[in-house]
């Protein structure tokens, strides 16, 4: 999945007047904690977060994290876990972008082992997200890995899901059945198709425009689609480990109020600077590469759709 994005005007305020609130509030454009997120999450109340998307540690003794044994690593998680789980709306949704736990040349897919925290509280899945990235460490006795996981969970059957704020373009917007009930008909959505679950995003390495001191950055281009998908205008986007603000950067640039906790001073301080750049316009992202496009027919590869037409067609 590659599409293109493009700022957004900020509406909650004047461009040059953000303020960062260390306290939480559901009136607050935006509340970053500098501390453990188990206290800031004692902060917010039941049902007052639309959206948490966050990418917790792996465990693996980076310089923000103590390396625990995997079943204490777990039991941590379900604490913050059973937390998000409370102070999310009944629509809300919860994505949970992990890898693996490397122990002695062994992997465990994180998402594998933190499955159950969620599941035993009723949530439900609704996407197991792979993230493709091109570039990583190089192994040596497997296979160099390549991609990630965001598990995608819902509250309820009832959720937010704007499919046409992600919808990417048709290859072949042109093409028609050639049997049934509709032969002759154009086949696809005019306003473009459902992207898959598998997401082609470049990583945040050393030569990316994104890149800060945070070792292991994710890109503000995978947190967009689910931040436009799964919350709307004005909500409150929540991320319990923010690293550098990745999440909360894209929630601000798509009109929504952002609240996170990050333990480590560096990374805070970066987080807010960031936060700030993006409020006003001027955050360097990089915008993820056009869909491709194929040559050929020309009948079947041509929008033949007007703008008024999409709109009729899709009421």
């Amino acid at each position: 999945m590659k599409t293109k994005h493009s700022q957004t005007n900020n509406l909650f305020a004047p461009k040059d007047d953000l303020l960062i609130n260390s306290q939480f509030s559901v009136k607050n454009t935006v509340s970053l904690y500098l501390g453990d997120c188990l206290d800031f999450l004692n902060q917010i109340p039941n049902n007052s977060v639309q959206l948490i998307v966050t990418s917790p540690p792996y465990n693996l003794g980076k310089e923000y994290e103590n390396k625990l044994d995997i079943t204490e690593y777990v039991s941590q998680q379900r604490r913050v876990i059973n937390e998000c789980i409370r102070v999310l709306k009944d629509k809300g949704s919860i994505c949970w972008q992990v890898g693996n736990y490397v122990n002695n040349g062994e992997i465990i897919p994180l998402d594998i082992l933190l499955y159950n925290c969620f599941k035993d509280k009723g949530l439900k899945l609704r996407n197991r997200i792979v993230w493709h990235f091109g570039h990583g460490l190089h192994c040596s006795n497997r296979f160099s890995v390549r991609y990630e996981t965001i598990l995608w969970f819902t509250k309820g059957d009832d959720y937010v899901f704007n499919l046409d704020a992600v919808r990417i373009p048709q290859k072949y917007p042109g093409k028609k059945y050639f049997k049934g009930p509709n032969i002759g008909k154009y086949s696809c959505n005019p306003n473009g198709k459902n992207p898959s679950d598998i997401w082609d995003i470049p990583n945040v390495k050393n030569n990316h425009v994104e890149k800060t001191p945070h070792p292991c950055q994710f890109p503000v281009a995978l947190v967009q689609w689910l931040v436009l998908a799964l919350s709307n205008r004005e909500d409150i986007v929540f991320d319990p480990f923010l690293g550098v603000g990745t999440t909360a950067v894209a929630g601000i640039m798509n009109n929504r109020k952002v609240a996170g906790s990050e333990l480590v001073i560096k990374y805070y301080n970066v987080a807010c600077e960031r936060i700030k750049l993006a409020f006003q316009g001027n955050l360097r992202f990089r915008i993820d590469k056009p869909v491709y496009k194929p040559s050929g027919n020309l009948s079947i590869i041509k929008d033949p759709f007007t703008v008024s037409e999409k709109k009729a067609l899709c009421k």
